[in-house]
């Protein structure tokens, strides 16, 4: 291990000389206290090092050890329902070391070294496997089995496979090739600034089901894709984010709590042991990683958290799993980013953030995908990524925000104006938008009904026609408006409050299926065209809006998933109130 001393300390980084052979992005060791660092620029025999860790007390003259290797992320079994910091410390172990604050310099491995797993054999001596192919399964919750693969780059015959209770460092296979063996333990590990090689990128086409009416219907975001969800303080960013972790149909989650306030990762820590999840009704910690790295840690740990917390969904990918990564929020991380950068004294691009801003979330986002998977079967995985962004007063046109939308697919733009009139989620419907609905529309088609594209776009429709008449109605008023406009106002009103307004903390209103949302969607649309119908065969507007259906349409979203029969017939009835009330009209 070669050594080096300190030449400079500026906040949290640190220029060193002497290391000769050190490379850009080899971990090192920063100070007696051993702090965790990455070699970030090289100028001739000057390094400069961001440190993970707070540099208060480090001098001049203060050795550093480099390690020759990158920064890197442990995987295999016992990743699920563990709680990392952003350089992958097990909070709970860091805990038990030194009490409820993380001293400097502690250590911890990211997987645990002495628990056992039960490691079952699923390929056989003599048989030869590459990069990707699973040697056997590990059942790492009661609702996730461990794939343990071959590591990329590696291929073989195999010599020799154990079956039985392991840790992670035990051997449990040898390959041979060309004579020489390579020993294979369940622990990968993999550098956290490189994505991890799969076979193809495949398009998406399946909708990621979140629950989140005004999301599914409106702004689906694919298996794979790539979502932002921008907005002002106090606009909902949050919550969304913890919905989408909770209710979304992928197989695994990945929340990576990235310069958050500190209560705010305290109520995600609170919350999720103790949720159930609604596909298998086990804890939802099951098939969760959570990694926490809150606003009063070192800044240069918000940097690597996101590139951790990615590494980690890319490798259950690679098992052929649908991973679901929230990183909240990207921000924060750019923010990391522009301090560092304005340490090194680069040139500062936009508002002082560096230059490269861009490519680094283009790199980072292109890490999603749905992907075939490198192994001899036809294993498909998927890896969505949906990133909070928190532009300062909620300006959409600052350089984080800009530099997102240039290369995600769908935009969920948050208004501080709904959420002041309690309306949430506070997704502006005019202007987000998905550009995935092409891709998504085969399966609305197939499996929730043909009819929903046609709904959904009618319903758009009417939204924005509202926008226009607003304007009308501010002016001169609402009787300006024909009878008509007067009913279209009304479906507006009723779609934005009985179908995209949605209570996240209510028991039944906090997740909708793909078919209920279908059915609720399709009885207001039924209303608006039996009341055009009504009006043209002279039926007063006051005896429709004043109409007794009109109250239960206003509470089908408080219709429980298994009650969804009385959807349909809601749709009957209202055919027939208005049938009615023309005859006796008549």
């Amino acid at each position: 291990m070669e050594q080096g001393i300190i030449g400079k300390v500026s906040g949290p980084l640190v220029v060193a000389e002497g290391l000769t052979n050190a490379k850009m992005y080899d971990l090192v060791r920063v100070g007696k206290d051993r702090l965790m660092g990455e070699v970030i620029e090289i100028r001739g025999e000057s390094f400069s090092v961001q440190v993970y860790e707070e540099t208060i007390g480090l001098g001049p003259g203060d050795p550093v050890y480099t390690t020759g290797e990158a920064l890197s992320v442990e995987l295999g079994p016992g990743l699920l329902e563990s709680i990392y910091d952003g350089v992958q410390r097990p909070l709970n172990v860091l805990r038990d070391k030194v009490g409820d604050f993380i001293v400097r310099g502690v250590e911890a491995p990211g997987l645990n070294r002495e628990k056992k797993w039960e490691f079952k054999s699923v390929a056989k001596v003599g048989d030869e496997v590459a990069s990707g192919d699973i040697l056997g399964t590990v059942q790492e919750t009661t609702i996730i089995e461990h794939k343990v693969m071959v590591p990329p780059g590696i291929e073989g015959k195999i010599t020799k496979i154990n079956a039985g209770e392991f840790t992670v460092d035990d051997t449990v296979a040898v390959l041979e090739k060309d004579g020489q063996k390579k020993e294979i333990t369940m622990l990968q590990r993999w550098p956290v600034r490189r994505g991890r090689p799969y076979k193809d990128k495949l398009p998406p086409h399946t909708p990621l089901s979140t629950g989140q009416r005004v999301i599914d219907t409106f702004f689906p975001v694919a298996k794979g894709g790539t979502a932002c969800v921008p907005g002002p303080f106090g606009s909902g960013k949050t919550v969304i984010q913890h919905q989408i972790a909770k209710w979304a149909d992928a197989e695994i989650i990945i929340f990576i709590g990235c310069g958050e306030r500190g209560n705010e990762m305290t109520d995600v820590l609170m919350e999720f042991p103790e949720l159930k999840d609604p596909y298998s009704g086990e804890p939802l910690m099951k098939r969760t990683v959570l990694i926490a790295n809150t606003s009063n840690m070192p800044v240069a740990a918000r940097e690597a958290s996101v590139y951790t917390g990615i590494t980690i969904g890319e490798y259950f990918r690679d098992m052929g799993y649908s991973v679901a990564l929230q990183a909240d929020s990207t921000s924060r991380w750019a923010e990391a980013l522009r301090e560092i950068s304005g340490r090194l004294e680069e040139m500062p691009g936009e508002e002082g953030y560096p230059a490269y801003l861009g490519s680094r979330a283009a790199a980072f986002y292109e890490r999603a995908g749905r992907t075939s998977c490198l192994s001899k079967d036809d294993r498909e995985g998927s890896l969505t990524v949906v990133g909070a962004v928190s532009p300062p007063g909620g300006d959409l046109s600052e350089p984080v925000t800009q530099n997102t939308l240039r290369v995600v697919k769908v935009f969920w733009g948050l208004e501080d104006q709904l959420a002041y009139q309690r309306h949430f989620p506070a997704i502006n419907w005019l202007q987000s938008y998905s550009l995935y609905m092409e891709e998504v529309e085969d399966y609305w088609t197939k499996e929730v009904d043909p009819e929903f594209k046609k709904l959904r776009t009618d319903a758009m429709a009417i939204l924005q026609r509202e926008a226009e008449l607003k304007e009308i109605v501010r002016l001169v008023g609402v009787e300006a408006l024909s009878t008509n406009e007067r009913i279209l106002m009304e479906t507006a009103r009723s779609v934005r409050e009985d179908f995209l307004q949605q209570n996240a903390f209510h028991e039944v209103d906090t997740f909708t299926s793909l078919k209920k949302q279908f059915l609720m969607l399709k009885v207001i649309m039924h209303f608006h065209e039996v009341a055009l119908e009504a009006i043209e065969k002279g039926t007063n507007i006051k005896d429709i809006l004043e109409a007794p259906i009109r109250e239960r349409i206003s509470r089908i979203k408080f219709l429980e998933e298994k009650e969804i029969g009385k959807l349909k017939d809601l749709l009957k009835d209202i055919s027939s109130q208005f049938k009615a009330s023309r005859t006796g009209g008549e």
